[in-house]
């Protein structure tokens, strides 16, 4: 069965840190890019991030760049998404996606066949 699952989500004050894994079942995760969205209340999903198949190419949205890394395992089926620097604008659902193609080509969330539930990241003090 084709699934994505996010973990790592939680509380945590500005300027702390948080990792986010996607774990994926069902296929090999080597042939695909891969994405992070993210959902604030109210707001339009957003893109985050997005790594290539062999990793050696990443995205990030400007609001992201210079805080976030994605990279990933493809031993392990896993995505990461380490957060630093964390706002109180950061505080969303965050989705992982898997793009049918091993590179990366924006964030249109048409380009992105698979989604994980999401998980909860609040930054709050």
């Amino acid at each position: 069965q084709f699934q994505l699952v996010e973990s790592g989500g939680g509380l945590v004050q500005p300027g702390g840190s948080l990792t986010l894994s996607c774990v994926l079942s069902g296929f090999t995760l080597e042939y695909y890019a891969m994405g992070w969205f993210r959902q604030a209340p109210g707001e339009e999903r957003e893109g985050v991030s997005c790594i290539s198949s062999s990793g050696d190419s990443t995205d990030y949205a400007d609001s992201v760049k210079g805080r976030f890394t994605i990279s990933r395992d493809n031993a392990k089926n896993t995505v990461y998404l380490q957060m630093n620097s964390l706002k109180p604008e950061d505080t969303a659902v965050y989705y992982c996606a898997a793009r049918g193609f091993s590179h990366c080509a924006g964030f249109r969330m048409s380009y992105f066949g698979s989604w994980g539930q999401g998980t909860q990241v609040t930054v709050s003090s």
